[in-house]
């Protein structure tokens, strides 16, 4: 679900990526980690032939492409507590973003104390994700997460707008898991591993986008603070292929950072966590209320 304010590759290693994160971590900021476990003798250490290679992907089977899922409503639930995803009603992040073009921009994420039902029979969470330029609206979103019975958080769709001069200029990207052909993705798995691929989300021609886990052991500093052991994610999207964003999740908080690698640029930093008010995100686009 890369909105096009966010689509950010070419070919780059991951190798690229951990050099960007190690720049993010020259400045000091407070640690909200537990410290680092001190360092075993090399006879205590394990073997490198015995860990798993980043190349090998786990077999866990999630959702490819245009692949169709039949899914139960009854195994879903709008109580989504993955420890990297979690949307607890009343949470509100709010991030920093920089664009490619250099504007400067607010992102406010909340999650509301609303459910939608959606086509395919799931009802979901409802999230509020609006994006401000010097206080006017650039962007307004309702997007729609339900966790299965396994832990997976999976995205059921989006109704989003663009704004230009306090007037909606674009209705683009989006669309309803179930209607015309468009199916949910995962957006966050239950168990994050090296290797494992799925789709985030497919409305053929509009919206086929992809994620990988590249590593889950990461570390950077961003606003909010220094966090370890960090879920890193690759994010794609088959239509755009020159687009490529990473994202860094931590454990119960959420996504932290994204970097912009190719495709436009961007960095998006977590600046603030706080309870928001009840009415907070349930008014109409354009209009999310307090």
């Amino acid at each position: 679900m890369l909105s096009k304010r966010r689509m950010i590759l070419s070919v780059v290693s991951v190798p690229v990526v951990s050099l960007m994160l190690a720049a993010c971590t020259q400045e000091s900021t407070p640690s909200r980690s537990a410290p680092a476990p001190a360092t075993t003798s090399s006879e205590e250490s394990p073997s490198p032939l015995d860990a798993p290679s980043p190349l090998e992907a786990p077999s866990t089977t999630l959702p490819q492409g245009a692949d169709p899922v039949s899914l139960d409503p009854n195994e879903f639930t709008t109580k989504v507590d993955n420890p990297y995803f979690p949307l607890e009603p009343g949470t509100r992040w709010t991030y920093a973003e920089a664009d490619g073009k250099g504007n400067k921009l607010k992102v406010v994420v909340v999650v509301t104390t609303k459910t939608k039902e959606i086509a395919n029979g799931i009802t979901a969470r409802v999230v509020r994700d609006t994006v401000t330029q010097d206080g006017a609206i650039v962007e307004d979103t309702f997007d729609w997460y339900a966790q299965d019975s396994e832990g997976n958080v999976w995205y059921l769709g989006e109704n989003t707008a663009e704004f230009e001069n306090g007037e909606i200029s674009s209705r683009e990207g989006s669309f309803e898991a179930g209607v015309d052909g468009a199916l949910p993705g995962i957006i966050m798995p239950a168990e994050p591993e090296p290797g494992l691929k799925y789709r985030q989300e497919y409305y053929k021609g509009q919206a086929e986008d992809n994620g990988e886990v590249l590593s889950v052991d990461e570390m950077v500093d961003v606003a909010y603070g220094h966090f370890e052991d960090l879920v890193l994610e690759k994010n794609t999207i088959t239509i755009e292929p020159r687009v490529l964003e990473y994202k860094l999740y931590a454990k119960d908080i959420g996504m932290i950072l994204a970097l912009g690698i190719s495709g436009g640029g961007g960095r998006e930093e977590l600046v603030k966590i706080d309870q928001a008010p009840a009415s907070a995100g349930t008014g109409p686009l354009g209009n999310p209320n307090p």
